[in-house]
């Protein structure tokens, strides 16, 4: 089966595992930190900052501690966002927080 893509737009869906999951001042932390590097970021269409929804469906991971979703114009973008230095200077102050990061991207289907 052969698919296609189009150049964009460009969904980039992050999930953050926190290492003191049970600690609401982390995770404020964490989504003040992403607010911030937000705000200043350029290549940055649309974002959303969620926390998980508890489901008793078997397809739901509802593991996580917060969830970043952001949409680029092309995946262009998307490579200038990651060496972009508001988002260096995220990694920078917040690593610290997170034991684990998963990152699925996305662009639409054709």
């Amino acid at each position: 089966m052969s698919s296609s893509f189009k150049q964009g737009p460009f969904f980039h869906v992050v999930y953050f595992w926190l290492k003191n999951s049970k600690s609401q001042d982390d995770t404020i932390k964490l989504h003040n930190e992403l607010n911030k590097f937000l705000a200043e970021n350029k290549q940055v269409l649309t974002s959303h900052i969620g926390s998980p929804v508890e489901s008793e469906r078997d397809v739901v991971d509802s593991s996580y501690d917060l969830s970043l979703i952001v949409t680029f114009k092309s995946k262009g973008d998307q490579d200038i966002y990651q060496d972009d230095p508001t988002h260096l200077k995220f990694i920078e102050n917040a690593s610290y927080l997170w034991d684990k990061v998963k990152v699925y991207d996305s662009m639409e289907f054709s």
